[in-house]
Order: C-alpha cells, then sequence, then structure tokens
C-alpha cells in the first residue's frame, strides 16, 4: 500500500501506535505507525476492527483462545467486538517504524451485508459473522482492495461516501465468505455434515492430489451437474477447481513449514511439475516456494 509515509513521519504525536483516522458513514480507518520496540499493548474495539500489515512485524497474543502468532505484512487480523489482543513491537524503529491499518466496521453494516448475502444464497448453512479471531493472508484480490480503501479514505474523491461504501461492502463479504468457508471446513473435517458442500469438501480434503471428478461429487451432493456448481460457488465464492487449487496451496505452505522438499511437496499435491507448482505458488502468495520456507 502506498501512501504519504515521509509527510506522516514528520507529525509524530507519540512514538507507540501514533495514529491518524478518516471516517465513513459506517467504518472508520486508522493508520497506526510505532517507532521504539514495545510489548504488551492491548488493542481492543466495540465493532468489528479488520487489521492489515503494511511495513514490519508484530506479534499478537490473544489469551482467551491460547493465540500467540506474527502477523506480518500481506496479511489480515480481525477482532470480534470487545476481543482484546496485546501487541509486541519487537523490531520498530524510528528509522523503519511498523505500521499497520485497522479498519472499524459498525456492527449494523455487518448485519445488512450478512442478510442480503442469505437471501442470494441457496446454502442451508447461514452466513453470519462469528464473534471469533480471523487471521487470513490476502489474495491479490484482497490486497488490491485494502489499497483502493487507503486512497478513498485518505482522499477527497468525488462521492466518496458511495465510493467507499462499495468497497466496505466488498471487504465485509470477504470476511463473511472467509468464515463460511471455515466452518463448512470444520464440519467437513468433523464429519459432521450439515449440508451436502461440507461432504463435498470433506472428499476434496482426501483426494487433493487428483483431478477433480466431478460426476463422484454430484454423485455425493445428489445433484446435477449445473445445480452442483451453482450450489457449491453459493457456498464457497468459488469454482470446485479454483477450490481444489486453494486448499492444495494451503496444504502446500503447512509442508513448507515442516521442511519438506519443495519437489515432493508439488507431486505429493497433485502439479504436474515443479515448476508448475513454484509458478501457480508465486501467482498466489507473491513469493515463491522456496523463498517462503527461507524466510
Amino acid at each position: 500500500m502506498r501512501f504519504d509515509l515521509q509527510a506522516r513521519h514528520q507529525q509524530i504525536d507519540k512514538l507507540v501506535e501514533n495514529k491518524l483516522s478518516f471516517n465513513s458513514e459506517h467504518a472508520q480507518l486508522s493508520i497506526y505507525d510505532t517507532y521504539e520496540r514495545a510489548f504488551n499493548v492491548p488493542l481492543s474495539s466495540n465493532n468489528v476492527l479488520f487489521c492489515g500489515m503494511l511495513q514490519g512485524k508484530k506479534v499478537m497474543h490473544v489469551e482467551t483462545c491460547d493465540y500467540h502468532h506474527d502477523f506480518l505484512p500481506n496479511e489480515s487480523f480481525v477482532l470480534a467486538p470487545e476481543q482484546t489482543v496485546h501487541i509486541d513491537f519487537p523490531d520498530a524503529s524510528e528509522p523503519t517504524p511498523t505500521t499497520c491499518l485497522a479498519i472499524e466496521i459498525n456492527s449494523d453494516k455487518l448485519a445488512d451485508i450478512a442478510q442480503k448475502l442469505n437471501i442470494q444464497n441457496q446454502s442451508s448453512i447461514e452466513v453470519a459473522y462469528q464473534n471469533e479471531l480471523v487471521h487470513v493472508e490476502h489474495n491479490w484480490q484482497t490486497q488490491a482492495l485494502l489499497d483502493r480503501m487507503v486512497h478513498l479514505f485518505t482522499e477527497n474523491e468525488d462521492q466518496r461516501g458511495f465510493l467507499i461504501d462499495l468497497a466496505l461492502n466488498e471487504l465485509v463479504t470477504r470476511l463473511l465468505t472467509q468464515q463460511t468457508r471455515e466452518l463448512i471446513l470444520k464440519c467437513a473435517n468433523s464429519q459432521s455434515h450439515q449440508d451436502p458442500i461440507s461432504e463435498v469438501v470433506e472428499y476434496i480434503e482426501h483426494h487433493l492430489s487428483e483431478p477433480l471428478d466431478i460426476d463422484t461429487l454430484c454423485k455425493i451432493a445428489c445433484m446435477s451437474r449445473s445445480k452442483f456448481f451453482n450450489y457449491f460457488k453459493s457456498c464457497l465464492n468459488m469454482t470446485p477447481q479454483q477450490w481444489l487449487q486453494a486448499r492444495r496451496l494451503t496444504k502446500a505452505k503447512e509442508l513448507l513449514r515442516k521442511g519438506k522438499s519443495i519437489t515432493q511437496i508439488g507431486f505429493d499435491l497433485g502439479f504436474n511439475h515443479t515448476s508448475q507448482f513454484s509458478r501457480t505458488f508465486k501467482n498466489a502468495f507473491g513469493v515463491s516456494p522456496k523463498a517462503f520456507q527461507k524466510n
């Protein structure tokens, strides 16, 4: 994300979590800079707080769910209302401050978008915000959206409020969709099938290295091909092939962290060549498997 860091750094009110905020009707966007090492700094909000890292590193601690994790650029960290996180800034300094943004989203806005999604959703799994922590890496669409939101909030564009509202709708939809996906995955992994889609997801999880067999998936869901494709996309906001690819790449990250060889990972997850795996991984995460494993 690009904004005028140099100009902002000339006006430092505090060294830890120096804050600059911009308001809209349903949300507030704040940019935080920290210029010195600090530890155990609390953060909470009355509303859902969507945080995105821009520069540097934080370490997030949430005692209520025994969560302790690095928070890095190109990642999001979402706090539920009244949930408190304690933050360490191990690398912050005046020449290279740690910088992040936080978007506080009105609860009524969340409920309104969830209701609209449920009206058009064919699934029996209801879309609703779950009061729990969400920590994910961005795909390129989410990263581009956050870039656009920083520009919209900080500039005096024509129809600023209307454009911010459109972008906020997209951001909340991505958050709610991500939580719905996680719920479906939990159901699949626990074999608690609340919906046909969780049975399909469970089957895909156990066959990540194989090409998709759409006929088998349709039989599991007891649907025709056309109905199955429409239903799958309405539940997960992606096609079956896109879901398979996303799950392969998520699994690849797990295996890379464990030190498994890149060639073996690509083979185990159904990629035809190591070069195909490396190219697909880099397109998704902006870094090669080798660099990801090294870091």
